[in-house]
């Protein structure tokens, strides 16, 4: 089978980031305002992999990076957070944060650092993920926050 295509989302594909989104028990927060700002794997017309950059001014919050689990070990997350940094520093953004359970060592790679959530800009503490962390702490001291700066 061929390597999956790397392109910009369309609305179309909601359903199919929000199925490997729910296959990897991850939040399904809204996307249709952010929809610019994601990129997907597409192979054999289906979505394999999703990632998403929603921007606040000089600030972004990377969210929804997933990939289908037939994909793990093949470097199509790499490309994905690599695609979604690109447009963010295109657009602007000098620093990035996201919040991860499981997958901190595969975002320090990519030069992100553990914070503290209280280290989040104003701006991005309007995600719909952080406002959701701050009312669930228990649900936040399950997760690591972190950032990077974009150069």
């Amino acid at each position: 089978m061929p390597p999956p295509i790397l392109r910009p989302a369309r609305a179309e594909d909601i359903p199919g980031i929000e199925r490997l989104l729910t296959a990897e028990s991850l939040p399904l927060s809204p996307m249709a305002d952010f929809l610019a700002g994601f990129v997907v794997l597409e192979q054999a017309g289906e979505v394999v992999g999703a990632a998403g950059i929603e921007l606040y001014g000089e600030a972004g919050f990377l969210r929804s990076v997933v990939v289908t689990s037939l994909l793990r070990g093949t470097g199509q997350a790499d490309r994905l957070v690599l695609a979604a940094l690109d447009y963010a520093k295109q657009n602007g953004a000098r620093r990035v944060y996201l919040f991860t359970m499981n997958a901190g060592n595969f975002f320090a790679r990519h030069g992100f650092q553990a914070v503290k959530m209280d280290d989040f800009e104003l701006p991005v503490r309007e995600t719909w993920q952080y406002a959701a962390l701050s009312r669930m702490p228990e649900m936040a001291k399950l997760l690591t926050p972190m950032r990077m700066e974009l150069s």
